[in-house]
């Protein structure tokens, strides 16, 4: 009885933390949608749905970010750096994981890396400024192979964790067979390494798309600003239309939730065979 007791209120603590959970999350989205669809003079009460919805934010927000250029500019850059991202830092960390154990270099670039993880860019951020003019891969090239860079050390550190759940066995059968390190890594590695590769591209994809403070220490051109950028044009000296603003935040965040409901699955599956080592 006592326990039957202990359970039923276990379960009600339960539904009422997932309610609040579910809540938490959904209120801001919920916030977001009800401004955008208001009109200016609705504002006077924020959290209730709109008496008239004024689709007409939707194409003033298009418009007054010129949509279509930012969001190129944010595909590519994107889209570019995630491709890069997972051919290069995969090799990279396959080179790491399987000579660490026999070469001291390996095992200090592995720790070299890892280090770079814990320095917040705020730190690097006026000397890349300066290299990147110096460099002048202040564009939406230079930034894209600067996003290349600045994740290989986590994504060094995923790769590593699931490489090592790959026996060895693997490159030793393939190297009977004649292969070569490439070969190896082409035709054997590569295609175990999908549910890592899945997981680091949804981390790029969303990382690179929602990004703010990179493209604006970087980017000086306005036609190569990113739709995060273009957000300030509604910001005024002294009044913002949060309408518009919200209208076009919408439209901007589209793109990296549908793209995030179509590989979230990958994600748990990804990580926590990087976890155990076979």
């Amino acid at each position: 009885m006592i326990r039957h007791r202990r359970k039923e209120t276990l379960r009600v603590r339960t539904l009422v933390l997932s309610v609040l959970a579910v809540g938490l999350i959904l209120f801001p989205l919920y916030l977001t949608i009800v401004i955008a669809l208001k009109e200016p003079s609705d504002m006077v009460q924020v959290l209730s749905w709109p008496k008239n919805i004024r689709w007409q934010n939707f194409a003033d927000a298009w418009n007054m970010v010129q949509y279509p250029q930012k969001f190129t500019n944010t595909f590519l850059i994107t889209i570019f750096a995630l491709i890069f991202t997972i051919l290069t830092n995969s090799i990279v960390a396959y080179a790491i994981s399987r000579n660490r154990k026999k070469s001291r270099f390996f095992n200090v670039m592995y720790y070299y890396l890892i280090s770079a993880m814990f320095i917040p860019f705020a730190v690097i951020m006026l000397p890349l400024v300066k290299l990147a003019s110096i460099l002048q891969i202040d564009n939406i090239a230079g930034i894209t192979f600067l996003y290349v860079v600045f994740g290989l050390p986590m994504n060094t550190f995923l790769y590593s964790g699931y490489i090592k759940s790959i026996p060895e066995s693997l490159d030793e059968a393939a190297t009977i067979d004649g292969a070569n390190p490439w070969q190896i890594f082409t035709k054997v590695i590569f295609p175990l390494l999908t549910p890592m590769n899945a997981t680091i591209a949804i981390f790029t994809f969303m990382w690179t798309w929602n990004d703010f403070l990179m493209p604006l220490v970087l980017l000086s051109k306005p036609t190569q600003q990113t739709l995060q950028l273009s957000q300030y044009v509604f910001q005024g000296q002294f009044s913002t239309d949060y309408n518009l603003a919200f209208a076009s935040y919408l439209m901007a965040l589209l793109p990296i939730m549908l793209f995030y409901l179509f590989g979230q699955k990958w994600i748990i599956g990804g990580i926590t065979k990087g976890a155990v080592k076979q």
